[in-house]
């Protein structure tokens, strides 16, 4: 099984000397979002904070809510030819899981949303009556046909791929590819999670997809992340050395590598395919 080994990210990431700091707007450390809740404030992480002064809240109509759902998010400054890059996080997070590894992706040229999954995160839940499966599905299908409006790589982290896996079989027009991480998808659910799809809706999985794991998780034997490599029938599979559940925290450079890797491997096998 490939295992990511340590190498310079200069061959694949423009040179830090200007980091492009330009297209990351940061506010001022006092000037978070007004429906971010106080607690923000104490966030000691700089990563954090700086990420933090970028959600914002976009409004989303569904058929569950008589309300429109102000639904947050980090939307891109990037914009790109390729298709974006849509981030989920995990059980009861946000988007702020992404503090580290977001940075590395929009510096990189990719034009990426990192997007709270409903029920989670900050957005404006306090009319919501539900917060099902099909309403996480629904709600993340109109947000992506109202604002992403291309087909796009989905990233799923821990709980947050179960997520991905049935959006991307609900929905296969709206993915192109999906990238998996530390992939929970086979232990039991949570509450309502209890009913995402397991090995049976695999089959129904027709993108390519990259599954990343941390070869030390010691919440999700990595040996299931072999089974759902062999389960899903268009994946590869990279272990990363030294790294627990959350690798896109505990090792964002090695996880964005991977993800860039990824997708312009994907893009330059299109392109041969391209008419003249």
């Amino acid at each position: 099984m490939p295992t990511l080994t340590a190498s310079p990210l200069r061959t694949l990431f423009p040179k830090r000397k200007t980091q492009r700091r330009r297209r990351f707007t940061i506010l001022a450390a006092d000037e978070f979002p007004p429906f971010l809740p106080k607690q923000v404030e104490q966030i000691k992480d700089p990563f954090a904070r700086k990420l933090a002064t970028r959600i914002e809240r976009l409004p989303v109509k569904v058929s569950f809510s008589e309300s429109t759902i102000m639904s947050s998010c980090v939307k891109p400054l990037v914009q790109s030819e390729q298709s974006p890059l849509v981030l989920l996080h995990g059980f009861d997070s946000s988007c702020l899981e992404w503090r580290y590894t977001y940075p590395l992706l929009e510096e990189a040229g990719l034009e990426t949303w990192a997007v709270d999954i409903l029920g989670w995160g900050f957005s404006n839940l306090e009319r919501l009556g539900s917060c099902d499966v099909q309403s996480k599905r629904e709600h993340f299908y109109q947000l992506w046909k109202s604002y992403i409006k291309r087909p796009m790589t989905f990233v799923g982290p821990s709980l947050g791929a179960a997520v991905a896996v049935d959006f991307a079989v609900n929905h296969p027009e709206a993915v192109e590819n999906l990238v998996l991480i530390d992939a929970s998808v086979y232990a039991e659910g949570t509450g309502n999670l209890a009913t995402l799809p397991r090995a049976a809706a695999y089959a129904g999985v027709k993108q390519k997809t990259l599954i990343i794991w941390g070869e030390d998780d010691q919440i999700i034997s990595n040996k299931l992340g072999v089974r759902l490599h062999c389960e899903l029938p268009n994946a590869i599979i990279r272990q990363i050395p030294d790294c627990g559940h959350l690798p896109h925290v505990e090792k964002p450079d090695s996880v964005a590598r991977l993800i860039l890797e990824f997708v312009q491997d994907y893009c330059q096998k299109e392109a041969q395919f391209v008419p003249m």
